[in-house]
């Protein structure tokens, strides 16, 4: 028998990125009767709609209806589904149903919370849970075996009945998972950073931080948390015991980066709260090559480096891999989706410090228009185009570099006014590098 036998569940929101057919998998074989919704049609939900083949599910593609939501029992909704005032969630509720998430509902089955490391932050959280996984995979004698899922990778719903008591899970947490997680923290908390994001969904920087602050706000006194540079004061959002880590170590990394060095010393202080010394933390990083689409270099040609940070959708992420390589070699390639945040800054910095920068996407005149205003005023000699696509301005980058010099694709803005999710934008930077390369 089956958690869920005979409830009628409706899983909102399918998407491209595992959560949605993870949890439609998990409910079918706990017996409920499961009915995915979502506005795309099957043409853009085709894979994900292939991979639930053969399950006991239905679907309704193209639209959402108001009835599914009233007569169902349970609701679970995409992270990426606005739950306030929505006009199917309130009929959910008024309908009696329980609203849900994907990560909710792992959270409160997963065998043994003290095993449980969770990472959050605008930048750096993937690339700290996966040096925190790359660690604890190494260390034999803290884990027989480590699960990674969350906002990384797929959903660990599935996985469920595999996760042993004496298993390490280490979860990615957006503030989207966060701001519906309900009162659950995990063991050991880490916070890489936190700036203004999200805004198009939180409305407010106090909402998104109020979110964030989740991952601490349900932790008990023998927990602990791990917080990064300017977050000594969310102390206090937590009776557990805190470790600031403002400065990185002085760690040999595979990877570029003064960032990424942080991001190992959370992950080393981290793994020092689960009972591995520093050194040896600091040691079993020293393999890790990073994570795809996050600087990861492409090709190196005729002395000139392509490095896809496709995953970059935060000005501040941007402005960290723009320092990561010598001033006035880069050739940034910088927009995409709105997101509402200030871009100020970046366009003063990438003026600063880009040999040249090729907007794309919707915010890309607002960026040229912020970087040529900083380069008149400032006096600098960053060159600004305007590209509109992502194929135009890698291949201007592409004649105008000369050796020495860096194609950086770090657009510090969502994907998905010309792309289906950052993975694709990053592959397409790919392939368009290897054509011209």
């Amino acid at each position: 028998m089956g958690h869920f036998d005979g409830q009628r569940a409706v899983v909102m929101g399918l998407g491209r990125f595992g959560g949605g057919v993870g949890v439609a998998r998990y409910l079918a074989e706990q017996g409920a009767d499961v009915l995915v919704t979502d506005k795309q049609g099957l043409e853009d939900l085709a894979d994900s709609v292939a991979q639930l083949e053969g399950l006991p599910v239905s679907f309704r593609l193209g639209q959402h209806d108001e009835h599914d939501f009233r007569d169902a029992d349970m609701v679970v909704v995409n992270p990426a589904v606005n739950p306030q005032r929505n006009l199917y969630l309130e009929a959910a509720r008024r309908g009696g149903a329980t609203i849900t998430t994907e990560i909710k509902l792992l959270v409160e089955r997963l065998p043994n919370r003290q095993r449980v490391i969770g990472v959050t932050g605008t930048a750096g959280k993937s690339t700290t849970v996966a040096m925190i996984g790359h660690v604890l995979e190494r260390a034999s004698a803290v884990a027989d075996h480590v699960w990674v899922g969350g906002n990384i990778g797929f959903s660990l719903l599935p996985l469920l009945k595999r996760i042993e008591r004496d298993d390490w899970v280490v979860l990615e947490l957006s503030s989207f998972m966060l701001d519906m997680v309900g009162d659950w923290s995990p063991h050991v908390a880490v916070v890489t950073n936190v700036a203004p994001n999200h805004l198009d969904r939180h409305h407010t920087v106090d909402a998104y931080v109020h979110a964030k602050q989740t991952i601490l706000r349900h932790q008990k006194h023998d927990d602990r948390a791990v917080l990064g540079p300017g977050l000594a004061e969310w102390r206090m959002s937590t009776p557990a015991t805190t470790v600031i880590e403002d400065q990185p170590l002085d760690v040999e990394l595979a990877i570029p980066g003064e960032h990424n060095r942080m991001n190992a010393t959370l992950a080393v202080a981290a793994c020092e709260c689960l009972g591995l010394p520093r050194q040896r933390t600091a040691e079993l990083l020293a393999d890790f090559h990073g994570l795809p689409h996050r600087l990861q270099l492409v090709t190196e040609h005729h002395g000139v480096r392509y490095f896809n940070d496709s995953k970059c959708t935060t000005p501040e992420a941007a402005i960290l891999a723009i320092d990561c390589f010598g001033p006035r070699r880069v050739h940034a390639i910088l927009g995409g989706h709105d997101k509402k945040a200030d871009l100020s800054e970046l366009a003063q910095h990438a003026a600063a410090a880009c040999q040249s920068v090729y907007t794309v996407g919707h915010t890309g005149d607002a960026i040229a228009d912020k970087v040529e205003k900083f380069v008149e005023f400032e006096g600098h000699h960053c060159r600004v185009e305007r590209c509109e696509t992502l194929e135009r301005a890698v291949a201007a980058a592409h004649d105008r570099a000369t050796p020495g010099d860096v194609v950086l694709l770090s657009p510090a803005c969502a994907s998905w006014d010309q792309f289906t999710n950052f993975e694709a934008r990053g592959e397409a930077f790919a392939k368009i590098v290897n054509s011209l390369t």
